[in-house]
């Protein structure tokens, strides 16, 4: 939860305005801001007062313990002019947190921390949980000093520095990926260790199981083996069990979710230690082991049974499974053009990848959010599949790739031809981006707002019989059409067969959208007619939308109404 807490007018108007775009996540205090800092910071994760910084920093500073602990606090001016990461800017999350304020007002985020400040990653800030001297090996990072890299098992991490790589035990600044326990109980001095999600457990309980038998046994069985409890990414269970109290509430001390399988699924898993009593229980020979390895992986703690201290039967049992790290393949849609209209998720995937692949001029776009050290493999037109097979190729390699489109990459951009060459092997992610549909439609009014159809003129994949034929389906349906792909120095053809297509079944006055460059700053637009709209007026980077009979041109906006009640009535 955020506590948003304000002093003054100018500060409650931008406060409300917080709110009001996150409901869910934040909390007004009321009443004098002393106390009402006091109770925000004993109560919530973090904190945004809009007030002076000087203030804020008197009222925070006697409540400030540790920076594990602590909540992130930012701190936004009477005049919304910045967004002050204050304090916790990792670890709480007041950098980013910041950065989110900035964009919701407008306001400048101003972030001071070193690694953030000269584009270094932050080893807290790599998705992973660390542990260790944080501070010496940043220090190592910033002033360029050789840093080794250990991978004890291979995991897709974001881009790092030059200055990271494979290096000597011993010899320096390290930083180790590890899902074991260290030697002497911790980390040592210029080490930090990165955790992986690369442990499952699986874990069965007999009804009334209590939580703390079920922690005891996951912790005991993890300890065992040499293995952290930070790597541990769910417990793994039977869907009949998905409401067991004992493991609902493990898991939630354990901070992971509770991931539940058929007992059908999980009959299906060959085991070592099958059983008769979880058969007759919940129609499986096996819980635990089969919850573990259903989706792969090396079995390093086989089934094992909790022990109680009054000698009653065990009612928990759990088994550990460590699975490989895999490949991981975002397909990132970049919007149309304008900074403002990339998705926060669509960074976030930019920045969390070590491998980049686009078109180049779309790379240009985006080149100054990616980190340091993220391997960049650009190319120029036409050269789609090809930059799909690199994307799919790399993430194969382990790394975290992020092939990127313009609009959304699944609109005739690079999603399909990536998920048609990728497989199961992989982890595939997509990120949805602003088409140019709709960022178009945005410029002219409303013009989407009943049925309507993206389709491509493009007949270099799509034989024209086929573009052809959906053409006329649209224009019988009475449907708005969106033409992506126009028209070309080469395809000057097509627009003028598709519009006489939609012609023969619309009235020559039907309202017609023509959108240049959306959202860039050449942007241009206009509103015509069917009958009025000059083909040669188009190209490439242009997308035309061509109304239904109800669709109207009001005040040179086109809006097409969501439904026909209006066109009955206009007639009338």
């Amino acid at each position: 939860m955020i506590g948003l807490i304000s002093a003054t007018a100018a500060g409650a108007a931008a406060r409300d305005r917080l709110a009001a775009a996150w409901p869910d996540r934040t909390r007004v205090y009321e009443g004098p801001v002393a106390d009402a800092v006091r109770r925000a910071f004993g109560e919530c994760t973090q904190l945004v007062c809009f007030l002076a910084t000087g203030a804020v920093v008197r009222l925070v500073a006697p409540l400030l313990s540790d920076k594990a602990s602590d909540p992130g606090v930012v701190c936004v001016d009477e005049g919304g002019r910045f967004a002050v990461s204050l304090v916790g800017g990792h670890g709480g999350g007041a950098n980013e947190l910041a950065r989110a304020v900035g964009r919701l007002l407008g306001a400048e985020p101003v972030v001071t921390t070193a690694t953030d400040a000269v584009g270094v990653p932050g080893l807290d800030t790599l998705g992973l949980p660390v542990e260790g001297d944080v501070a010496g090996v940043s220090r190592a990072l910033l002033d360029g000093e050789p840093v080794a890299l250990e991978l004890e098992l291979s995991w897709p991490l974001p881009a790092l520095p030059a200055n990271v790589g494979d290096g000597v035990p011993g010899a320096g600044p390290t930083i180790r990926v590890t899902d074991r326990l260290l030697d002497g109980g911790g980390a040592g001095a210029d080490e930090v260790v990165l955790r992986p999600p690369s442990l499952v457990v699986g874990v069965g309980a007999s009804k009334g199981a209590p939580v703390d038998e079920v922690l005891a046994l996951v912790r005991g069985a993890l300890a065992d083996a040499g293995l952290s409890v930070a790597s541990v990414a769910a417990l793994a269970t039977v869907d009949a069990k998905a409401d067991e109290p004992g493991i609902v509430g493990a898991a939630e001390r354990l901070g992971v979710p509770v991931v539940t399988y058929s007992a059908d699924e999980l009959a299906g898993v060959e085991v070592p230690n099958p059983s008769d009593a979880p058969l007759a229980a919940v129609g499986t020979p096996s819980v635990a082991e089969a919850a573990a390895l259903i989706g792969g992986g090396e079995l390093l703690v086989p089934k094992r049974k909790s022990e109680r201290a009054d000698g009653a039967p065990a009612m928990a049992t759990c088994a550990v499974v460590r699975r490989a790290g895999r490949g991981r393949l975002a397909v990132v849609g970049l919007g149309p053009g304008a900074r403002d209209l990339l998705t926060p998720r669509a960074e976030a995937e930019l920045r969390r990848a070590s491998v980049l692949v686009g078109l180049d001029q779309y790379v240009d776009q985006i080149r100054d959010l990616l980190r340091p050290g993220t391997r960049i493999l650009e190319s120029g037109l036409g050269a789609e599949e090809e930059r799909a097979r690199t994307a799919v190729a790399e993430a194969r390699k382990g790394h975290a790739v992020a092939l990127i489109g313009s609009g959304d990459a699944g609109v005739y951009a690079m999603a399909s031809p990536a998920l048609a060459e990728a497989s199961d092997d992989i982890d595939v992610v997509g990120v949805p981006g602003v088409t140019a549909a709709l960022a178009a439609g945005a410029i002219l009014g409303a013009p989407l707002g009943h049925d309507h159809v993206s389709i491509s003129l493009s007949d270099l994949h799509t034989p024209w019989h086929v573009i052809e034929r959906r053409v006329l389906a649209a224009a019988e349906a009475d449907i708005v059409v969106t033409f992506y792909n126009p028209r070309s120095r080469g395809r000057d053809w097509q627009l003028p067969k598709a519009l006489a297509i939609l012609g023969a079944h619309r009235e020559p006055s039907t309202p017609v959208g023509v959108v240049r460059n959306a959202s860039r700053p050449d942007e241009s637009s206009r509103v015509t007619t069917l009958a009025g709209l000059d083909p040669a007026t188009v190209d490439m980077m242009t997308v035309v939308t061509v109304g239904n009979t109800a669709t109207r041109n009001i005040a040179g906006r086109m809006v097409t109404p969501r439904g026909y009640r209006w066109q009955e009535e206009t007639k009338r």
